[in-house]
């Protein structure tokens, strides 16, 4: 059987960057989909009106921004307690 630490050396790590860009487009995938399944709620609009409103209902410039800026700020409280010994 053949995998990467047969060769005896540890995985590589991401680096900070990259970790960062991951984290933070998590995030914003979570906001995103949190969004979609509240236009499916008992009082969404989403359920008469279809999945393409739905859609282009939540992907605005406000929140997009809102997004971007939940997800610094959650991204630099989990460093935060991260680093913290």
């Amino acid at each position: 059987m053949d995998d990467d630490l047969s060769d005896g050396k540890p995985p590589q790590k991401l680096t900070p960057v990259w970790r960062c860009l991951i984290e933070v487009c998590f995030i914003v995938f979570l906001y995103y989909s949190n969004l979609l399944m509240g236009e499916y709620e008992r009082s969404g609009q989403a359920r008469t009106r279809g999945l393409a409103w739905a859609v282009q209902d939540i992907f605005t410039e406000a929140n997009f921004t809102i997004a971007l800026a939940t997800a610094i700020t959650g991204y630099l409280v989990f460093e935060f307690f991260r680093k913290r010994p």
